[in-house]
């Protein structure tokens, strides 16, 4: 071997070694296992940096077409499952880069001049995250369109709302559902808040302190639809913040899907009954025949807590990198690509099975009838016969403590014995404490109505239909 000539495993980066790499080494460092989901980025990066070498001469129209052409060669294999990776070649960008050398000569050599491997990998992210933030985007929407539907079906649909898992006051199912599609409109304005910021280009920032080749970093940034290029070289090659963010944005998406998964599991089980699942989405028991478990609702909820895991990985991952670029960052990957994959399985499971929950409408409305859940209407309607709120409470609770004595309801207890609580009860009581008096009196915006409820439908509707 001659001094000039590269050592094994060491094609793209070995003139300053003596020897080569060790295997085990070679193996621990690599990325390529992971990163290659990272392909078609990258190649679309390096069509953008090729075009832009060219127009500022670095390139010959010759050295660009074939530059081109073997970039769209190695597309087709990768996507045929055709592509050889190789250990040896570390990464994704290396991959590429050896096999374009590979078809097209010296050429290929050529398309790595003026940018390193540091802004390389920190715009493909950026590229990946974008087009993956837009697909969770798009899951949110249905999944928020399928929760219209169903609580528009639902809008009068009588059930115990609750706190402390204990029955506080009657609401419709409509509006608990249109209390899940508020806390997906929430994750879905934050991931677009994420793309925003993470659609800046790094690409030119190169090692760590930019090129002295005549690039254009605002043609590159603008070829691959970024809103501009990064405005310091240092923190371009460094930045993780949009990886944390979208990580912390899917935790919290994913949060919110477990709480939902929650009360599907318990509103599931027989001591509720208020939904059903279809068997598709369930799985029984090897031992018990009876069985129909809600595995989806349930494994959902576990999923979160790998979203959450990735997002701390990320912030320790982070926390004591000096600047720029260090070999640490090749561990955000997994730890992102997970939270991806996890928040885009667990969107279109929830989007293809809320359409197809059955509300059990008896089930809900006997709940709703224990639990003393109109109390609150009858302090309310004392207070408006001008007893003080606190005198308004005691009188309540003493007529609650009756009833659980009595075994028997509000709603069922005479005239007579009500008006002995307070003599200026009068019969018009009734009306508030029917469970239907008591979800139409909340009537104003956020209220529980049905009235109510159909109007922030139509105004949710409007919204889809704009994005």
């Amino acid at each position: 071997m001659s001094d000039r000539e590269p050592k094994t495993g060491q094609e793209m980066w070995g003139g300053r070694f003596d020897e080569p790499t060790d295997t085990f080494v070679q193996r621990f460092t690599a990325s390529e296992a992971f990163d290659r989901r990272l392909a078609a980025c990258d190649i679309q990066g390096s069509r953008a940096h090729a075009d832009m070498l060219h127009s500022t001469g670095v390139l010959t129209s010759e050295e660009n077409a074939a530059i081109q052409q073997g970039l769209s060669t190695i597309l087709s294999e990768i996507e045929a499952g055709a592509f050889e990776w190789q250990v040896a070649r570390e990464d994704v960008h290396m991959n590429i880069e050896a096999r374009l050398t590979e078809i097209i000569g010296d050429s290929g050599k050529k398309l790595h001049t003026g940018r390193s491997r540091n802004d390389q990998v920190a715009t493909d992210l950026r590229l990946y995250l974008r087009g993956e933030i837009d697909h969770a985007a798009a899951e949110i929407s249905r999944l928020q369109a399928a929760l219209l539907t169903q609580a528009e079906d639902h809008a009068d649909t009588i059930m115990p709302g609750f706190t402390h898992l204990q029955v506080a006051q009657p609401v419709t199912f409509g509006h608990h559902l249109m209390a899940w599609y508020e806390m997906l409109e929430r994750d879905y304005q934050r991931l677009l808040d994420c793309r925003t910021r993470l659609n800046v280009c790094p690409l030119g920032a190169a090692a760590l302190a930019g090129t002295t080749f005549p690039i254009d970093r605002l043609a590159t940034a603008t070829a691959m639809g970024f809103d501009g290029p990064t405005r310091n070289s240092l923190d371009s090659v460094a930045d993780r913040d949009f990886a944390i963010e979208f990580c912390a944005v899917a935790a919290l998406v994913l949060n919110h899907l477990s709480r939902m998964s929650e009360e599907l599991v318990l509103w599931t089980s027989s001591q509720f009954g208020f939904v059903a699942l279809p068997d598709r989405f369930c799985t029984g028991s090897s031992i018990m025949p009876q069985k129909k478990n809600p595995d989806v609702p349930e494994l959902v909820r576990g999923k979160s807590g790998r979203a959450t895991g990735n997002l701390m990985s990320l912030l320790t991952l982070m926390k004591s990198q000096p600047l720029a670029y260090n070999k640490d960052n090749q561990e955000d990957k997994e730890a992102l690509f997970d939270s991806v994959d996890t928040l885009n399985d667990c969107l279109k499971a929830f989007a293809d099975m809320i359409p197809a929950v059955e509300a059990i409408p008896s089930k809900m409305r006997e709940a709703a009838l224990q639990g003393f859940s109109t109390a609150t209407d009858l302090a309310d309607y004392l207070v408006r016969i001008g007893i003080p709120f606190r005198d308004a409470h005691e009188i309540v609770g003493q007529a609650v403590a009756y009833c659980i004595k009595s075994d028997c309801d509000l709603a069922t207890l005479p005239l007579k014995t009500l008006q002995g609580f307070h003599e200026a009860i009068e019969e018009d009581v009734f009306e508030v404490l029917t469970l239907e008096g008591s979800v139409a009196a909340r009537n104003h915006i956020g209220g529980t109505a049905p009235a109510q409820v159909r109007e922030a439908i139509s105004i949710a509707r409007a919204a889809l239909a704009a994005r």
